[in-house]
C-alpha cells in the first residue's frame, strides 16, 4: 500500500487538493483580500463558489466522502482550476475511476517484448533505441540505447529503470544537463498512470522506493503534474562521446501493457551523428559490469 493510501480519501480528491493550492485568486479572477493567508492557492470555498457547487458538496469531494460527481460538476472544477484539455480529460478519468464501487484488481503487467519488436530496435542502429514499461522499467535496447545512459549497464536487469536512474544514479544528473527538466517530464507521466491505475503493484513499488530515497522525487509527486513530453531534443553531455544534442520520439507498442519505444536519432553527415555511431559501437563492446548471462544481450528482455 502506498503512503497516500495509508493518508486516505481518493486520487480525485488528492489531485483537486493539489491543484487547488497551485492556483492564486488573482489567477483565479478574485480579489486577494487584506491580510495573510494561511492556505497556498485558493480556499475551499472559493474554489466551490467558482465552480457553482456547495462547500460542504465540494468538502466531501475532496475527502473521498462523494465519489460520484456529474459530468458538469467535473467540467465546472476544470475551468475553475484552469486545467489545460490533456489535464481536464484526466480529471475525468479520475472522477469515473473514483465512482467504481469496488475496483478490479490489478493484473501484473507483461515485461515480455515480442522478437519483431527487437528486431525493429536492431534495424534502428546506430540511433539508440530501447523499450520501456508503463514505469519505465528498461526492458530492451540497442547496443547504443543502454550506453547512452551512462553507467545503467552496472546495474543488474531488474534495476534498469529511467525513473530510478534519473533520481538515484549519481551518473544522471552529469549526463542531463537541464535534469531538473527531465525528472519533471518521467514523475508527470508516473502520475498521470497514478490516476488511471492507482493500486498498480508495479507503479507502488517504484514511487515507494523514490519517496523514501529521493527528497525531490516527493516534492515533484505532491505537485500533481500529469503533462509528460512525448517528443523533442534532448542534450547530453556524455562522459565517452561528448555532447550531443539529439531529436527523440516516444512511441506506444500497442498490444502490450503501456511500453513505449523511445528512439534518439541525429542528421546523417553530423558531428552529433558521428557520436551516435560512436556510441554503437561502444555498446557492442562487452564491459567489465555487463552481466555474463543473457542479459546482457543488446536487445534482450530482462527477466
Amino acid at each position: 500500500m502506498t503512503p497516500e493510501q495509508l493518508s486516505g480519501g481518493t486520487e480525485l480528491g488528492r489531485f483537486l487538493r493539489a491543484r487547488r493550492a497551485r492556483i492564486t485568486p488573482v489567477e483565479a479572477g478574485l480579489t486577494a483580500g487584506p491580510g495573510l493567508r494561511r492556505t497556498p492557492g485558493l480556499r475551499r470555498e472559493e474554489l466551490a463558489t467558482l465552480a457553482g457547487i456547495s462547500i460542504d458538496y465540494y468538502t466531501r469531494l475532496e475527502r473521498g466522502k462523494e465519489t460520484r460527481p456529474s459530468t458538469s460538476v467535473v467540467d465546472a472544477l476544470a475551468r475553475a482550476l484552469l486545467l489545460e484539455e490533456d489535464e481536464h480529460e484526466h480529471l475525468r478519468g479520475l472522477a469515473v475511476l473514483a465512482s467504481r464501487a469496488a475496483p478490479e484488481p490489478p493484473a501484473a503487467p507483461s515485461r515480455t517484448v515480442r522478437s519483431g519488436v527487437k528486431l525493429l530496435l536492431e534495424s534502428l542502429r546506430p540511433n539508440p533505441a530501447h523499450v520501456v514499461s508503463r514505469t519505465d522499467d528498461l526492458l530492451a535496447w540497442n547496443p547504443g540505447g543502454l550506453r547512452l545512459l551512462t553507467g545503467i549497464e552496472e546495474w543488474p536487469a531488474r534495476q534498469r529503470n529511467l525513473a530510478r536512474y534519473l533520481f538515484l544514479h549519481p551518473a544522471a544528473r552529469t549526463l542531463f544537463p537541464d535534469w531538473a527538466a527531465q525528472v519533471r517530464g518521467c514523475v508527470a507521466r508516473l502520475r498521470a498512470l497514478a490516476g488511471t491505475d492507482p493500486d498498480a503493484p508495479d507503479l507502488a513499488h517504484l514511487a515507494g522506493e523514490l519517496l523514501l530515497k529521493s527528497p525531490e522525487f516527493a516534492h515533484l509527486w505532491e505537485r500533481y503534474d500529469i503533462k509528460a513530453p512525448t517528443h523533442g531534443r534532448k542534450t547530453f553531455r556524455h562522459s565517452q562521446v561528448g555532447d550531443l544534442a539529439l531529436g527523440y520520439q516516444s512511441m506506444e507498442v500497442e498490444g502490450t501493457p503501456g511500453h513505449r519505444l523511445i528512439t534518439y536519432y541525429a542528421e546523417p553527415g553530423t558531428p552529433d551523428h558521428d557520436a551516435l555511431v560512436l556510441l554503437d559501437l561502444l555498446g557492442s563492446q562487452p564491459t567489465p559490469h555487463a552481466p555474463t548471462s543473457s542479459q546482457a544481450e543488446p536487445t534482450s528482455s530482462s527477466p
